[in-house]
């Protein structure tokens, strides 16, 4: 399985990060699904597309998500990214900003370079091609719970990493490293719901502030005592936020003017 649909209601699409796949969201579908046509997919290289290549450009990404949902049909949708997904949801955005009603930039930033993130970029790609990425993966991975390897959830995001081959790692850092909106962000028409872990080691509060000043149309949750995978975590707040937000007013009236 490497795409769901599920469910009715205005489309809401899920971009799963670095990484991880589309079963991350596997504590919102559900829910989500009563309110939302959920459609989430697993981007080239991760979860049920792992034997392939992923690719080296975060635009390529976002190209590849636009011709999936082009090929189901989908013409206006809500759009929510994690991580490395938020990157490629703000050049989904940019690229479709008459086809995005709201969306959610969630644990991401506007500088795919992550100054800040608990270990450069550079580091960890000199790592994982001298070591590969069993190490170099289990790092990362550890850094996205607050209580490391202790969380329940740490198993099964360590199976996914592990799923990802050494040049899908190295081109996913790649992307990201390649990337930024600065300088762009006012191109993004969706109202948008910025949220941010305050715990969080690879998006420090300068993107996220850079975020929510940034894109016109903006409004900010922080979630306190969480890390990056906040969805995971504290999925209960975290669900009622995505929810209040995507079924609020103004989103209502932005749906409105797109599909009108």
């Amino acid at each position: 399985m490497n795409c769901i649909r599920v469910g009715t209601g205005p489309t809401l699409v899920l971009v799963h990060g670095f990484l991880s796949s589309l079963t991350y969201w596997e504590k919102q579908i559900e829910l989500f699904s009563t309110r939302f046509d959920v459609v989430a997919f697993d981007l080239p290289g991760y979860g049920g597309k792992a034997k392939e290549t992923g690719l080296d450009s975060v635009e390529g990404f976002a190209d590849f998500v636009l011709g999936k949902l082009d090929e189901l049909g989908i013409d206006c949708f809500h759009l929510m990214g994690h991580s490395m997904g938020g990157m490629i949801a703000q050049e989904v955005a940019i690229k479709a900003k008459d086809r995005v009603m709201g969306l959610v930039l969630y644990a991401t930033g506007p500088n795919g370079r992550l100054p800040g993130r608990f270990e450069s970029l550079e580091d960890s790609m000199a790592r994982a091609e001298k070591e590969g990425t069993e190490q170099v993966a289990r790092d990362t991975v550890r850094t996205w719970f607050s209580e490391g390897e202790e969380d329940p959830d740490f198993v099964g995001g360590m199976a996914l990493a592990e799923r990802v081959s050494t040049q899908t790692y190295i081109n996913g850092l790649r992307a990201m490293a390649g990337w930024k909106s600065l300088g762009r962000l006012d191109q993004i028409e969706a109202k948008t719901l910025v949220l941010w872990p305050d715990s969080d080691r690879s998006y420090m509060w300068e993107q996220t502030e850079t975020l929510w000043r940034g894109i016109k149309d903006t409004n900010l949750a922080v979630v306190p005592l969480a890390a990056h995978n906040t969805h995971l975590e504290k999925a209960r707040i975290f669900n009622l936020l995505v929810i209040e937000f995507l079924q609020s007013e103004k989103v209502k009236q932005r749906q409105l003017a797109v599909t009108s």
